[in-house]
């Protein structure tokens, strides 16, 4: 991401409506709905089955594979938002940013536990300032540092906004849970492309000119 794409990101205000947000995610949503569900069930089969046959390795397992799984549905949006076309295996295409992905995801997972220890609330506003982290490291071609600031600096503008957004988020999944776990397989795809079409609503003109995403590991 250039400097003044960088400039030009940071000149509006970060508004958005959180229920058009959930609109479009539903929209996202329903354009791919047997392959988002699928693979929503894979992703909690595969954590699932760590959990109960290699404890001791589970956390590790999650540290290395979640963060190209759920980038699956990011990169998915992006190709129905684009108009292309898309197949099952392209929900695994996060496994091509493998390294940036852990990495960024990792160190965001431990300034939050830290902030967590202190009291707590450094934590939560922290844990929201980088829900954009992700989106950066595959589309602003940033390294896991820059894609950490672009996520903080953008949310915090509006940071009561985005908090807002994440707790209807998670009474979205709640619900879900608790319509018999099934619902929850569908909130947690409808959730990921909400945030995915708050992130190209807010970041579209930056990135727009000219075209970036970090390119794919070998």
């Amino acid at each position: 991401m250039t400097p003044s794409q960088i400039q030009k990101l940071f000149q509006q205000y970060p508004e958005f409506s959180i229920q058009e947000s959930l609109k479009k995610g539903w929209e996202i949503f329903k354009v791919q709905p047997l392959n988002s569900v699928a693979f929503a069930m894979l992703i909690f089969s595969i954590q699932g089955l760590s959990t109960l046959y290699l404890k001791d390795f589970s956390l590790l397992i999650s540290i290395i594979i979640s963060p190209a799984l759920t980038a699956g549905f990011f990169l998915v949006a992006n190709r129905i938002s684009r108009g292309v076309e898309v197949q099952f295996s392209n929900y695994f295409d996060g496994f091509s940013y493998w390294g940036i992905l852990i990495v960024t995801s990792l160190v965001s997972g431990i300034i939050i536990f830290f902030g967590i220890l202190l009291l707590i609330i450094p934590g939560i506003y922290l844990a929201v300032a980088f829900t954009f982290a992700i989106p950066f490291a595959l589309y602003s071609g940033t390294d896991f540092w820059t894609s950490l600031e672009l996520s903080l600096k953008l949310i915090t503008k509006n940071w009561w906004k985005f908090f807002g957004f994440v707790i209807v988020l998670l009474v979205f999944n709640i619900l879900g849970f608790l319509c018999f776990f099934i619902g929850i397989l569908v909130t947690i795809p409808v959730s990921y492309f909400a945030i995915y079409a708050v992130f190209e609503e807010l970041t579209r003109d930056a990135l727009a000119e000219p075209e970036v995403i970090h390119a794919p590991e070998s």
